[in-house]
């Protein structure tokens, strides 16, 4: 049943290696369970990376991960309905607790956090850390501390977050799979822009594609403006100018591959001829990004990546970029190290990056995305989509 109904399920050993090395982890910092809460795939990998299934459409699915038992999984459910997940998807699962609770139904706030406290009871837990505060509900969160007055609750992210950003040799071989994916997706897509086509439309075709290809869940940005204007990808509320002839066409594919792992790569179409001052932003982002996988090797510090890459562009003329330009990915779309002066994760070898330099003038628009295996003589470009502006 697993292997009809999963597209690519992990296999055993590989969530066991996983199990093993976060509970060494726990050992080492005193932790007896750990706690984490996900609604989504975008951003919700947590509760994946332990169980190999993924939280959904914004419902709240709980995980409490013993150091010493199995785990406990609790989800949205109730009879006459089956629990899920269904027992033949998990591997080292205990419990499967299903419960009408939904965060639009306040009045349900108090059973999932009953449910977790009454497990963290079951373990006789005296230290518990918990995972993503960020990505927790309050109503889990303040429910627990409130339910076990008497357990000390740390933050354990950082813990399992070294575990996680590093790739096992079957996550590289699905993040290959997911940039190939995505490098068939982009070559589709190109026969698709043209005059006449909203860029909604566009999108509901690489999703499509990409679906077809074997992606599970898609992050699709678009952006067209006419020559002259810059032409930075939009997300999909506001995908709907129609493509002219004459347009530059930016177009972000983050979509997911079987297994559930993340990529992402951006590149401009050009309908007509590329404009002067496109190419030329275009090979300026191209250059920095090479240079940003030069530095990006085993032990590099993020904040001097940051500090470096700004350097880079303001020599160069742009602006200087205030987001981040460069991120790890796995079963979230943007994982750590984040390329930002407050990461404390250094680079390490098999971690899988994106680069994406911004170079941006008042009439001209340029962002380079590609992913990058950090090995251990520096970083590998995964993606195999040539770098340059297409003409359709």
């Amino acid at each position: 049943m697993r292997k009809e109904r999963l597209r690519e399920p992990i296999s055993r050993n590989e969530l066991e290696r996983r199990w093993k090395a976060v509970r060494a982890a726990m050992e080492r910092e005193g932790l007896d369970c750990l706690v984490m809460q996900n609604s989504n795939l975008y951003l919700g990998g947590y509760v994946r990376y332990f169980t190999d299934i993924p939280a959904e459409n914004g419902y709240p699915m709980s995980v409490v991960f013993p150091i010493d038992d199995e785990i406990t999984m609790v989800s949205h459910g109730g009879k006459p309905l089956p629990t899920t997940p269904p027992e033949w998807a998990l591997y080292g699962v205990k419990e499967r607790i299903a419960l009408p609770y939904l965060p639009t139904l306040n009045f349900t706030d108090n059973m999932e956090a009953e449910a977790v406290a009454k497990t963290l009871r079951g373990q006789k837990a005296k230290t518990v850390g918990f995972l993503s505060k960020a990505s927790m509900s309050a109503a889990l969160y303040e429910g627990i501390k409130e339910k076990l007055p008497g357990v000390t609750i740390r933050d354990a992210t950082d813990m399992v977050d070294e575990v996680k950003a590093v790739k096992s040799e079957e996550e590289i071989r699905l993040i290959r799979k997911t940039i190939e994916l995505q490098d068939k997706t982009w070559a589709a897509t190109l026969a698709y822009i043209r005059p006449g086509v909203r860029e909604y439309e566009l999108r509901s075709f690489i999703q499509w594609i990409s679906t077809n290809l074997g992606s599970e869940e898609h992050l699709i940005s678009i952006g067209s403006a006419p020559a002259g204007k810059p032409a930075g990808q939009v997300r999909a509320f506001f995908q709907n100018r129609m493509l002219q002839r004459g347009d530059q066409v930016c177009v972000m594919i983050e979509v997911n591959g079987p297994g559930g792992f993340y990529g992402e790569i951006a590149r401009t179409a050009c309908i007509g001829e590329a404009p002067r001052q496109l190419l030329k932003v275009w090979d300026d982002a191209v250059e920095v990004q090479d240079r940003d996988a030069e530095l990006t090797k085993p032990g590099a510090d993020p904040r001097e990546l940051f500090a470096f890459h700004n350097e880079l562009l303001a020599g160069m003329g742009y602006p200087p970029e205030g987001r981040l330009h460069s991120h790890g990915q796995g079963y979230d779309l943007v994982e750590r190290p984040a390329i930002r002066p407050e990461e404390t994760m250094k680079v390490k070898e098999n971690m899988n990056i994106v680069i994406h330099p911004i170079t941006l003038t008042g009439d001209a628009y340029a962002f380079c995305c590609d992913n990058y295996l950090v090995t251990g003589s520096g970083a590998v470009r995964l993606h195999r989509t040539p770098r340059e502006i297409f003409v359709v």
